[in-house]
């Protein structure tokens, strides 16, 4: 499989990516914790179907000491004794935050005050905002149908 345009290698794309790239070192900054952000960024490139992603994060997050059982049970996160109340949360706020199409609500208040038993306000800010920047980085990759399995950690810095 070959991307369809070299994104990576432009120079407009480099340009949005400058900005995208921003925002997300804030979050990782942030004091959401990493774990849970690597969290997020698998489960919403797995629904969105973004390979690239899936295999970048999962790379990045064995590399941090995340461990294989819980990597391969992101998916089924819900029927799965390895995480913590707070990080379900997470989950559940990525899962309905990358939906929104197929919910004519949105993200349901019972996911957001749930989310919000345990993550403060800036929290709160930075898993919104992780949920946004993981959907504007799969929306590329997959429009672009950039090929997964080759990312190396550390690759883009």
């Amino acid at each position: 499989m070959e991307s369809r345009l070299n994104y990576f290698g432009n120079a407009l794309a480099g340009k949005i990516l400058k900005h995208i790239n921003s925002a997300a070192k804030v979050l990782s900054e942030s004091g959401l914790p990493a774990a849970t952000q690597e969290l997020v960024k698998i489960r919403a490139s797995q629904i969105n179907g973004c390979g690239f992603c899936t295999d970048m994060h999962t790379k990045e997050a064995t590399l941090a000491g995340e461990t294989a059982v819980r990597l391969n049970l992101i998916a089924a996160w819900r029927e799965a004794t390895v995480f913590t109340d707070a990080e379900r949360a997470a989950l559940e706020l990525a899962e309905q935050g990358t939906r929104v199409a197929d919910a004519a609500g949105g993200v349901s208040d019972e996911a957001w005050a749930n989310a919000a038993k345990y993550y403060d306000e800036d929290q709160l800010v930075a898993l919104i905002s992780q949920i946004a920047v993981i959907n504007a980085y799969n929306r590329i990759n997959v429009i672009n149908q950039q090929p997964a399995g080759g990312y190396r950690p550390g690759q883009f810095g």
